[in-house]
């Protein structure tokens, strides 16, 4: 028995997004957001089975010398997985994400087109912002799926590690460059990218000051970049960007943020009434009204832009959940749970 493919197999069947696992524990899998644990047990010799069915030895030597791994693979006719390794309370533990076999559609994930239109910029800074665990790579995965299948460009992706896998289309080509394996850090693969004729540049997280300096050095000499972020809203992603820069530096970030950003998609995964989960969203897109904004520190007023935003297609959190509430997708104590600005979020389920 392939113990890989028993326990990712059974994982799909039941929905599961993540499989959790610990040496002498109960198996755990997560399903819809919430945690089930299941009857069977991992032994210790289980799981030194499964290091060696899903990890090369290198990758074994490696977890081994830093109690640590992040490392993704591909199970032949059934998913690709990324794996995270680690050790708890003096015990192996591991983490299964399943990712889709097949590359994401945008339609069918319900990515407003306003969000997908912008994919035809050319240059500039587009963001996908939410927690851990809510779509943001299978966002960004549609996104450069997409851009493969209308336009005529080269792709550069930088992922630690790599998730979703492209493939060269009749008009795009895509390279993929993971963090340990292909390049040295998302600095240095950066760094060169811009010697390597990219169009368009993913990069898997926006971690730290010198990717972040180095995305909008890219945004703003002509390419298209794409990041991810792990803030809330497009209001808090400003702040986030503009904060990791030192005082001295702010003023210049603030202007650089304002001429670059193309746009913000800050999403959540929420349950739905059907046992399943909804895409919410709140989607900013520069317009020259923000840009001001952003350059005159007022960047609280954000907010009030995206309520009257719709012709351009934004819209805040609030306004996204107030839709899937009236056509009873999900319940009103979901919306007001998710809400980012709960006051806003009560008045609207209370008209």
């Amino acid at each position: 028995m392939c113990i890989s493919r028993d326990l990712v197999g059974y994982a799909i069947e039941q929905g599961s997004s993540d499989i959790h696992l610990e040496e002498g524990s109960p198996v755990a899998i997560r399903v819809n957001s919430d945690i089930r644990i299941l009857d069977r047990v991992l032994t210790t010799e289980d799981f030194d089975t499964l290091l060696k069915e899903i990890l090369s030895q290198d990758k074994i030597d490696l977890f081994l010398a830093r109690n640590d791994l992040d490392t993704s693979t591909s199970l032949e006719g059934l998913s690709r997985i990324r794996i995270n390794v680690y050790i708890a309370n003096r015990k192996r533990c591991m983490v299964l994400r399943i990712l889709p076999d097949k590359l994401p559609d945008w339609e069918k994930l319900r990515i407003p087109e306003a969000f997908i239109k912008l994919a035809h910029r050319h240059r500039g800074l587009i963001l996908c912002t939410g927690p851990t665990g809510s779509g943001k790579t299978t966002t960004l995965a549609a996104l450069v799926q997409y851009i493969t299948e209308t336009q005529n460009r080269h792709i550069l992706t930088i992922e630690d590690p790599i998730e979703f896998e492209f493939k060269h289309t009749t008009t795009s080509i895509v390279h993929q460059r993971e963090v340990k394996r292909d390049t040295e850090s998302f600095a240095t693969a950066l760094r060169a990218a811009l010697r390597e004729d990219p169009d368009v540049i993913y990069i898997g997280e926006m971690r730290d000051l010198e990717t972040i300096q180095l995305a909008i050095t890219a945004a703003e000499t002509g390419h298209l970049v794409l990041g991810t972020l792990h803030t809330s809203s497009a209001a808090k992603t400003v702040e986030r960007i503009v904060d990791v820069f030192p005082t001295d530096q702010q003023e210049q970030a603030r202007l650089q943020v304002s001429g670059s950003l193309v746009g913000v998609f800050a999403q959540t995964l929420c349950k739905d009434t059907q046992g399943g989960r909804k895409l919410a969203y709140e989607l900013m897109i520069n317009t020259p009204a923000i840009a001001n904004l952003i350059r005159e520190r007022k960047v609280g007023q954000i907010y009030s832009q995206l309520q009257t935003g719709s012709k351009e297609g934004m819209c805040t959190l609030e306004q996204c959940l107030q839709g899937l509430l009236s056509a009873g997708l999900i319940t009103r104590g979901t919306a007001l749970s998710v809400a980012g600005n709960p006051r806003a979020m009560a008045v609207a389920v209370s008209n």
